[in-house]
């Protein structure tokens, strides 16, 4: 089996884990869900933690307090129109890893600066609610 059928199921659509997954993860790029703690809450495992493109390791309690400070990443706009180009995830994709656990890899470019992102989102046990487990965001220099 090929890295990309094992990403997807047999009809080719993706799984409705990992289109929760990606739902999350568009949702945690839009400025009013970052600019809400509550709403980063929501969306965040209590065991949540970071490793982010500048190197800095954030723990939940940490993030909840530092992303609605920190500049917000192109995820589209709110209104759901277009982006405009180099704005927003690339390349999105995702794998379900496990009942209950996705992968989901994406590059982003942010003022003129690329970085590779790496999540993993974890289902809670009894619902249908899915929360970042992981993040990783790795700088990319264009050589």
């Amino acid at each position: 089996m090929t890295h990309e059928e094992a990403q997807r199921p047999d009809d080719g659509r993706e799984s409705n884990a990992v289109a929760a997954a990606m739902a999350g993860e568009m949702a945690l790029l839009r400025p009013e869900v970052r600019r809400s703690r509550e709403r980063i809450a929501a969306l965040l495992d209590p065991e949540f933690t970071e490793v982010g493109a500048s190197g800095r390791r954030y723990d939940r309690a940490a993030m909840l307090d530092a992303l609605p400070r920190m500049p917000a990443l192109p995820g589209g706009p709110p209104d759901g129109g277009a982006h405009e180009a180099g704005d927003g995830p690339r390349g999105m994709r995702g794998v379900e890893l496990a009942p209950g656990l996705v992968h989901l890899t994406y590059e982003t470019v942010h003022a003129g600066r690329h970085a590779r992102r790496s999540s993993l989102w974890r289902r809670q046990a009894g619902s249908d609610d899915w929360r970042m487990y992981y993040h990783q965001g790795t700088p990319v220099h264009e050589s």
